[in-house]
């Protein structure tokens, strides 16, 4: 059986849609004025967010970014060039590289992440009532 979409169906996802790019937006904005690139901060925020029991492998982040491996390579050596991220070999696989935060990265990646919960908190809950009312509606 076939569900009916309806007018509110269409609008609630297009809002939605709009809102999460607006808030992929007002973060690349945040990590630039910080003086991040934005696939930076998304690493960064990556490698602090992997779910627990994940270890930060070059492959587990290119898969998490859903980049190439030699982008993420290519991605890690720059933030390893301004001491933001280190490498070490996995002491279970040595043929696996570990990307663990510097304390300069983890300085960084948190004035980033503190903007953006902020913003979450403020704007999240009017959006999450918006988008309620638009799906319960025809």
């Amino acid at each position: 059986m076939a569900i009916k979409i309806t007018t509110a169906d269409y609008r609630a996802l297009a809002a939605l849609r709009h809102r999460i790019r607006v808030f992929l937006c007002e973060g690349d904005a945040a990590a630039r004025r910080l003086g991040l690139e934005p696939q930076q901060y998304l690493l960064l925020l990556a490698v602090r967010g992997l779910p627990e029991g994940m270890e930060a492998t070059v492959q587990a982040l290119a898969e998490r970014l859903m980049l190439k491996h030699n982008s993420t390579v290519e991605l890690i050596d720059r933030l390893e060039q301004r001491g933001y991220v280190c490498r070490s070999r996995n002491r279970d696989d040595r043929r696996s590289v570990l990307v663990s935060l510097l304390p300069r990265g983890k300085k960084l990646l948190e004035q980033v992440v503190r903007q953006r919960i902020t913003e979450l908190r403020a704007g999240g809950q009017h959006w999450l009532m918006r988008w309620k009312r638009l799906w319960n509606q025809d």
